[in-house]
């Protein structure tokens, strides 16, 4: 696990599955939208960004996901919905390692990167979450 937010309730996580990187999305629960490169990451260092671009006009709606390595897109797609609220009630952001419940089921806790993470950086920009248009 590279990072996580939330849990098995809800949330995201970037992490390494065969060596290939892969954004998850829990949608409450209902539904876990995956975003993973088609091939394993070269060994050596790699900058990993996942980007999320809103649609905006409320609380909930979809957007764009594009997940790059070294300035090259791997892989993207699309939410067509966001959790409205807050990602989980119990969970926090873990980096590292998955220390509450899973985002998905394709892993054991704690499932330890192995690797070094140099730093994680979240950027939040402009979101318009007023009502809908």
């Amino acid at each position: 696990m590279v990072v996580t937010h939330g849990g098995l309730e809800g949330g995201y996580g970037l992490y390494f599955r065969d060596g290939k990187p892969t954004f998850v999305y829990n949608f409450l629960s209902v539904e876990r939208m995956t975003f993973a490169a088609k091939e394993p990451l070269p060994k050596g260092k790699a900058k990993l960004v996942v980007d999320f671009k809103y649609d905006g006009g409320g609380m909930g709606k979809g957007g764009e996901i594009s997940l790059t390595a070294n300035g090259k897109k791997i892989a993207g797609g699309r939410l067509e919905k966001t959790i409205p609220i807050q990602l989980s009630l119990g969970e926090g952001l873990d980096i590292g390692m998955d220390v509450g419940s899973p985002i998905d089921f394709t892993y054991e806790l704690p499932f330890a990167f192995t690797g070094t993470i140099d730093h994680v950086t979240i950027e939040l920009g402009p979101v318009d979450v007023g009502r809908p248009k």
